[in-house]
């Protein structure tokens, strides 16, 4: 029965009823679609043909039984998010990390399974405590001290499926599991590939903390968000590192070198100033002046054009190892072609580099 991933792929679209009748130019009436979302009815081989070909996925995809859910998606984001936008962007995450989960059980060994940290140390009563976690996540993941060169690839290396979307300007983000029948539930981050990189970063290690971090009874929301923040900013900014470039104590610093060690942490001004503030490398005074520096700049706002900006976060994985299945001849380029969603012509452009510069 094709109800569930009918009413998926409808919702992914943003459609309403009504609107893909239109879209199908009144072939089946919305009340007829109704019905196919409920198990009621099955439609034609035409028209899932036309369904297939009106909400951008395969009739194989409507027709699959692998049963695959959402749970505990959390999205951060304005009070102006429609719940309509929400359930666009859970159907869109689900497809997504449904194809991935294809792709890896056809290659064995490369499941890249999530191992939640267990440590006391995760679990946090305070914000200071969010600073140790961090700490506690570098170590566990062998990162030392340095920082990160690219987060969604670290993020995947170690079992998180990371997907960016087009998403409206008010969703940063989100977290969730993917829960399948008989196997392990699968961590996802949603990153909105429109923000700028180093927005993007700060929400993946802000959505990690999420993940990772386990808040002690009566730890309120707006608490927790913070304790998110504090995280984010220290696994982003090692506290080590960041003493060793600043020193312990300053009584200001030039924007001209925050600009300069920003490419090196790849984060924004501002969440290096705020960085350099919760860790009393400076004062607040000194950070009062810095940030109305910041304001005079334009460089609060998120979608402001960061001087030296740095490139976006873009998920990788998934189309490596799509390039190796079809290599190793375990997949069809068609078949590879559905997967990534892109045409057969736009994969063999891929595979074969065209367009890419070589020294």
């Amino acid at each position: 029965m094709i109800g569930k991933r009918l009413k998926l792929a409808r919702d992914a679209a943003g459609l309403s009823l009504r609107e893909l009748e239109a879209v199908l130019q009144k072939l089946v009436s919305a009340q007829a679609i109704g019905k196919y979302e409920r198990d009621e009815m099955m439609p034609s081989s035409s028209v899932l043909i036309a369904l297939s070909k009106a909400l951008k996925v395969s009739p194989e995809y409507l027709l699959s039984a692998q049963e695959v859910e959402l749970a505990g998606i959390d999205f951060r984001k304005s009070a102006s998010a429609a719940a309509k936008e929400e359930r666009a962007v859970e159907a869109m995450v689900l497809d997504q990390v449904e194809r991935y989960l294809q792709l890896e059980d056809l290659l064995p060994g490369q499941d890249g399974l999530w191992s939640l940290p267990r440590s006391a140390a995760f679990t946090i009563g305070n914000l200071e405590e969010a600073e140790l976690a961090a700490d506690a996540l570098r170590k566990l993941w062998k990162l030392g001290i340095d920082p990160i060169p690219m987060m969604a690839e670290l993020l995947e290396e170690n079992g998180v499926k990371v997907v960016a979307l087009d998403l409206p300007e008010s969703v940063s983000g989100s977290k969730a599991f993917v829960k399948r029948h008989r196997s392990v539930d699968v961590p996802v981050i949603v990153v909105n590939q429109n923000h700028n990189g180093e927005r993007q970063r700060f929400t993946l290690a802000h959505e990690l903390a999420h993940l990772v971090l386990r808040f002690n009874k009566g730890f309120e929301d707006a608490k927790q968000e913070k304790a998110a923040d504090r995280f984010a900013g220290a696994f982003l900014m090692a506290k080590e590192m960041l003493f060793s470039l600043f020193g312990e104590k300053r009584k200001s610093i030039s924007m001209g070198e925050l600009i300069e060690l920003k490419q090196l942490f790849k984060v924004s001004v501002a969440a290096l100033v705020h960085r350099c503030h919760e860790l009393e490398i400076i004062s607040r005074n000194a950070f009062h002046d810095l940030w109305n520096q910041i304001k005079a700049l334009n460089l609060n706002h998120p979608e402001t054009k960061e001087p030296n900006s740095i490139p976006k976060e873009v998920p990788a994985r998934m189309q490596r190892l799509c390039f190796r299945a079809v290599t190793e001849g375990v997949i069809s380029e068609a078949k590879a072609a559905s997967l990534m969603r892109i045409t057969t012509r736009e994969l063999d452009r891929r595979l074969s580099a065209h367009g890419v510069a070589f020294a």
